[in-house]
């Protein structure tokens, strides 16, 4: 019997709309590649969630990834408000399920400054029962040490907890210990693979 939805935030409950953000400066095409490939494209990326460089430390890494384009990427990286848009059936479905009976906690990757620029778009978090953002613990998914934490520290057992993410391999290492899995794609299609688990929703 499925007790816990575990939710992902980022194409899940907001959509990470890292492209729109971008282009919303009217960068051309070229330093749009080369914004994203120094950025979101790269490693650092993941360092950024991780949560263990500085906001400065962070910004030089990206910039060392391509120096050319350092005005254009300290520009778009200066306020990353419009890059998380929350979806807007996230709050009504948090509700739902906790009407049902259900609890539900986020397990994401997610940086300081993103939670800092997005908290308007992050406004279903207090509608949970809690949950680890990466950033906060220096450490990311997919790491087995990040799926550890989160069940020791809501008492959880895994075999009655289901997690919803967009990466399979975030996927992949919540099954090795034992989560339910399901590949979010869209609500309906996650709805519909909650159902097959017993889920009311």
């Amino acid at each position: 019997m499925i007790t816990t939805i575990i939710f992902d935030i980022g194409n899940v409950l907001a959509d990470f709309a890292w492209e729109a953000h971008y282009r919303r400066f009217g960068f051309s095409e070229e330093i749009f590649e080369r914004l994203a490939n120094a950025t979101v494209k790269s490693p650092m990326w993941n360092e950024n969630d991780r949560g263990v460089l500085s906001d400065e430390e962070l910004m030089q890494g990206y910039i060392d990834n391509d120096p050319g384009i350092e005005k254009e990427i300290r520009l778009a990286l200066a306020d990353k408000g419009t890059m998380v848009l929350r979806n807007d059936y996230a709050i009504p479905w948090i509700q739902k399920l906790k009407e049902k009976g259900y609890r539900c906690l986020y397990l994401s990757n997610f940086s300081r400054k993103a939670h800092k620029d997005c908290v308007a778009a992050l406004d279903f978090l207090p509608y949970m029962d809690g949950g680890i953002l990466s950033y906060q613990e220096k450490i990311i998914k997919p790491m087995p040490e990040i799926y550890q934490l989160l069940i020791d520290r809501y008492n959880l057992t895994p075999e009655e907890c289901v997690f919803l993410d967009d990466t399979l391999r975030n996927l992949e290492a919540a099954e090795q210990f034992g989560i339910h899995t399901i590949h979010f794609k869209n609500q309906a299609q996650a709805i519909e693979e909650l159902k097959k688990l017993g889920v009311e929703t």
